[in-house]
């Protein structure tokens, strides 16, 4: 969200130009999931229940209620009222499997 708000500032002052907000965020995308795969060990796990899911344009939404959140290894748990949880493929088509 915090880059997404300092691009749209600088896009409103005339500093960069939108495309390049646009290749700015794809290039961010890119860069977590790849980090997430190769650095991120650690596990979480969680419950709730499933208020409402849909699929539109290869776009999976959960809207989950009464979350618990649990770390792997840890006893602490975080409580959340709701959750919303959107998953997209992250292969692009014609991306080696």
């Amino acid at each position: 969200m915090a880059l997404t708000d300092t691009l749209d500032d600088l896009i409103s002052e005339r500093r960069i130009e939108p495309q390049l907000a646009m290749k700015i965020l794809a290039n961010f995308d890119r860069s977590i999931t790849e980090v997430l795969a190769d650095k991120v060990k650690a596990r979480l796990t969680f419950k709730g229940h499933l208020d409402t899911y849909r699929f539109c344009d290869e776009v999976w939404t959960f809207l989950i209620k009464d979350v618990t959140f649990k770390m792997e290894n840890s006893s602490q748990t975080v409580v959340a009222d709701k959750v919303k949880i959107v998953s997209c493929n992250s292969k692009r088509p014609g991306d080696p499997q």
